[in-house]
């Protein structure tokens, strides 16, 4: 994510060692990344091989690039959501883009929620996740009631600002009906396709 050199950022959001797994955000190619390793540029903000689109990505020249030192999570303001997330966002009629949370180390993919920019401020600034409840009107943070916490590991968001994935530590269920995840009860039959040998 950073031209012509290596950079590390700090690991938890809430103030951790260098090096390791998942990370402070930054933003590269209109993608929030959370980089886990050390990247050399060029690299698209998912960490593919420096291409968006069929062309080479230079963080310098994107204007949807944001320098990642001013993105740790520990210079976001705690008060509103960065305006240049901001404007990266497209969201539906109500003012919410889905949020995909899935475990950090298994890959498992936990629960989608729906998040407006208030629910991401204070996902991307406290540590845990936060969602805006459609049926409720109101923003519930994961595990108050159940106990059930998701710690934040890293937020990124697609390549057309309408949907973001949340990497988490999840505690106990993820899904209110005791789950590990909110997709194990109903299973749909689908034909399996198969690549030709």
């Amino acid at each position: 994510c950073a031209p012509a050199r290596v950079r590390k950022w700090p690991l938890d959001g809430l103030g951790g060692a260098w090096g390791g797994p998942v990370g402070a955000l930054t933003l590269s190619s209109g993608h929030l990344c959370a980089p886990g390793r050390v990247r050399k540029w060029p690299l698209d903000g998912l960490g593919g091989r420096g291409r968006h689109n069929g062309r080479v990505t230079d963080p310098t020249s994107d204007p949807q690039t944001l320098d990642p030192q001013t993105l740790d999570p520990q210079t976001l303001d705690p008060k509103a959501l960065d305006p240049r997330i901001a404007e990266l966002l497209k969201r539906d009629e109500r003012g919410l883009v889905a949020a995909v949370v899935q475990q950090h180390d298994t890959g498992d993919v936990l629960m989608v929620g729906w998040m407006d920019d208030e629910a991401l401020r204070r996902t991307l600034t406290e540590g845990r996740v936060t969602f805006w409840s459609r049926s409720r009107g109101e923003y519930w943070r994961k595990g108050d009631t159940s106990g059930h916490v998701q710690w934040v590991r890293g937020v990124r968001l697609d390549c057309d600002g309408d949907a973001l994935l949340v990497s988490v530590d999840q505690v106990g269920a993820a899904c209110h009906t005791g789950d590990h995840s909110c997709f194990d009860a109903r299973v749909l039959p689908a034909v399996v396709g198969r690549a030709a040998p």
